[in-house]
Parts: structure tokens; sequence; C-alpha cells
């Protein structure tokens, strides 16, 4: 139908097409690199470039045989999955089980070994954002924190596990087209009480309470790592990991202290979230409660020896578990990350640069390139993770089964239309367009020095 047209068209505004014609053959020469994946696997607002393993700076020196005993313990919770709990799952989830049951056949692995392995059954691919060339990595770690199984005048702040009346998900019929055809889906339950609701009381004398902490601010960091260890008078340990969560929405409290002008946002970190909210307790309350997302636990057998069970299921690996946006990632993908990091001191001034696993979620884990490096437990491992904020390189290894290189050739990505750039650049970011939210929040007072 357009070729019919041409004629008419070239008559009336032939020189509109010329330029036109123009503007596409530069946007197909400046994003000759950057490309989107075909049906065969495909993330929205995702960008993918195809890279050669040589091409990824410190694939070479990582180790991948530690790489590859954490991508193994995710390989067991994928295998030992029944087929009913596999249905519905995306193929990126059935293509890595394929991986896994040759992963595990393969066992014992040296360095050499598991990189070729990673290898010849993976493609590399950076991923971002589209229009972004970098994501953002966090850390977090488990606290050790003091605690009792009763309450006392010392040991007052509970610790719930889920209460029974709370609804995860109810089901519910959708239509199917435009005949009478049902199927039944999945769909979110309201909200359950929120954080002011539940620390004024909302659940007391209900016996949810599995422990209880000194402080607010212990059980609040507790809530935001997603797992602790609670250590009892008579030092015995007891390990609590996350349960579920009220449906609230995870707000990140720190940036309105950035918007005060309380701490700047070079420096704001957990460590000095904490600081301000101990010298600041009734100040701190209300900074608290802006975040209304409540989380509850479960007591869980684990020995002292072993790390904080994740998402997936399993134990995390130090180092090389990493926290990834669940709605967008399958767990058990690998990940390479590259950054520069504040690890051994204030200044990110230490090369990251490693091949991770999805094995773990968080409520602010959002976006395709987007990680939080689990470090461990106890204040070796909560010093580093309170500082991590910088950007960083992902590549993301997808199984070959899936790779467009056996389904059809790259699509180039185009430019933005003329005039997307500008009004890109006039429409308000994120964080401004959170400043109204944080406008009609109560000021908070500049923090008073420690006594």
């Amino acid at each position: 139908m357009i070729f019919s047209r041409t004629p008419r068209l070239l008559r009336r505004d032939g020189f509109l097409i010329l330029v036109c014609a123009a503007l596409i053959l530069s946007a197909h020469q400046a994003s000759a690199r950057t490309y989107r994946l075909p049906d065969v696997f495909k993330i929205p607002n995702t960008q993918l470039e195809p890279m050669a393993y040589e091409d990824i700076e410190g694939w070479a020196s990582d180790d991948h045989a530690e790489a590859l005993a954490a991508f193994l313990a995710s390989c067991g919770a994928i295998t030992k999955s029944t087929a009913r709990a596999r249905q519905g799952r995306p193929r990126l989830y059935h293509a890595l089980n394929d991986i896994c049951e040759e992963a595990i056949a393969g066992v014992p692995y040296d360095s050499a070994k598991a990189r070729a392995f990673f290898e010849d059954k993976f493609r590399a691919y950076r991923i971002a954002r589209l229009g972004e060339r970098e994501g953002f990595i966090t850390g977090y770690y488990e606290p050790v924190v003091d605690g009792a199984r009763l309450p006392s005048d010392k040991f007052t702040v509970p610790v719930y596990r889920r209460p029974p009346d709370m609804t995860m998900s109810r089901l519910r019929k959708h239509r199917v087209g435009k005949g009478k055809a049902w199927k039944t889906v999945r769909a979110k339950a309201a909200p359950y009480f929120d954080r002011t609701q539940i620390e004024d009381g909302a659940l007391a004398g209900r016996g949810l309470e599995i422990c209880y902490l000194t402080n607010e601010t212990d059980s609040f960091f507790a809530q935001v790592q997603g797992s602790v260890r609670v250590r009892l008078e008579d030092g015995s340990i007891i390990r609590l990991n996350y349960d579920s969560a009220n449906g609230h929405p995870y707000t990140s409290i720190g940036r309105f202290l950035v918007e005060r002008g309380i701490i700047s946002r070079e420096d704001i970190s957990m460590q000095r979230l904490r600081e301000w909210m101990d010298a600041n307790p009734e100040e701190g309350k209300v900074l608290r409660r802006e975040n209304k997302s409540f989380v509850f636990f479960r007591e869980t057998d684990l020995q002292d020896h072993e790390e904080a069970v994740g998402a997936q299921g399993l134990s995390l690996t130090a180092g090389r578990s990493i926290a990834v946006d669940r709605n967008i990632h399958v767990y058990g993908t690998p990940f390479f990350l590259d950054a520069v990091l504040p690890i051994v001191s204030e200044r990110p001034d230490t090369s990251f640069r490693r091949l991770m696993i999805a094995q773990d979620t968080g409520g602010a884990i959002l976006g395709p390139a987007r990680a939080d490096i689990y470090l461990g437990t106890g204040e070796d491992a909560a010093r580093p993770a309170g500082r991590f904020k910088q950007p960083g390189r992902f590549v993301m290894l997808i199984p070959k089964e899936l790779s467009p290189d056996t389904a059809t050739a790259f699509v180039p990505l185009p430019l933005p239309r003329p005039g997307e750039e500008a009004l890109a650049a006039a429409a308000p970011d994120k964080p401004e367009a959170d400043d109204a939210k944080a406008k009609a929040i109560p000021p908070l007072p500049r923090a008073r020095p420690k006594k």
C-alpha cells in the first residue's frame, strides 16, 4: 500500500521524505552495536549487546570454579522442582534446567573447566536500561543483634512472624479473548497494616512474637536486610529469615535526609543513616515510618557456619550471590559485574569484577541492571555493604539455545524520534518527581549531636 502512494507523496512532500530517510539511515548507523533480542528472548525497555568473552574485562582472571559452585547451588533448587512447579515458568528457567543437569553431571570442576563450561553453554550480553550504559550496585548483609525470647525492660521491640490472616494473594477469573473462555490467575491482595499501625500495637497480644530486640532501629535494619542473627542472653543464636511483607511498597528513607540537606548525597550510607536515627530517636521514628513496608520473619534451623537463605530458598554465597528484580530475571542466572566499589575504605577504589549468580530479591531492587551483592554476616560485612551505591557494568549470561543466533538476526534499535531528546531533557527525573511527595512529609529537624 505504501508503494502505491509514493508518487503522490513525492509530488507533495518530496523534500520531507528525503529528510526522514536521512534520519532513519543516521539512526541505524549510530546504533549499530545496540540491539534488541527477538521474541525468543526479550526483556521490555532493555537493551542487550552481544559480547565476546575475551572482550569482558576481568573475565579471564576470575575464579570460575568459585562461581560455578554458587551456580550449582541454584541448580540444586532448579532441578529438584516438580513438573507442576515448572508450569508457566519462562523459557529461560527451562533452559537453565537443562544446563544445570549437565553441570551437575560434570562435577568436579577446576577453574579452567568451569570457565570452559560457562563459555560453552552461555552467550554473553551487556545489559542495561534503554538509553543507559551502566546499572546500579548496592550491598547487603546479615546483621547480628541482641535479643530475648521474652519481653523485659531492656527487650521491648517484638519481631513478628507472618500473621495467619494476612492474605498473600487471591485467585480471580480472567476472560481470554472475546469468547467465553476463562483462566484463573493470581492477583495481589490489599495491603495489610502498615509500619505505623504495627509499631503502634496492631499485632500485639496475638502470639505472633518470635523474640524481642532492644530498639526499633535494630528491627528496622533487620527488615531491610531480610535476615538477622539474634544473640540471646544465654549466648545462643537464633536465625531469622524473611517470610513475607505487608504489601505496602518499599520506600528508601535515606533520600529524605539528603533532600533536607541533613546528610549529603555523597555521604549517605546505612551506617550514617543509623547513626542519625540513634542520635535523633523521635525524628528517626518519624523518618522510619515513611517506609510503610513491614517484614515478617520465620525462624530457621540454619547452623552458625551457614549463610542466610535467599529468595531462591538456598543459603547464599558471600561475594557470589546477588539479589535481582524477580519480575524480570530468573533465579540461577549468571551475571558478570564490573565496578569500582568502596570495599576497603570509604572511597570507591577497589576493582570488583566477578561472575555472580542471581539467588535473591528485594523490594528496592528494580530494573534489568540492578544488583544487591550479598557480603556475609556481622560487622566486617556491614561496613562495606552500607557504603555500596555505585554504577557498574552488567553482562548477562543467556543459554545458547535462547540466543538470537539460533533464531533471527538482530534488529538495530532506532534513535529517538526528533524532539524526544528535548522532551526527555525537559521532563523531571525521578528524584525531582519525588520532591512533591517529600514536601508533603512533616519536616525533619537537623541532627542533634550525640550525647
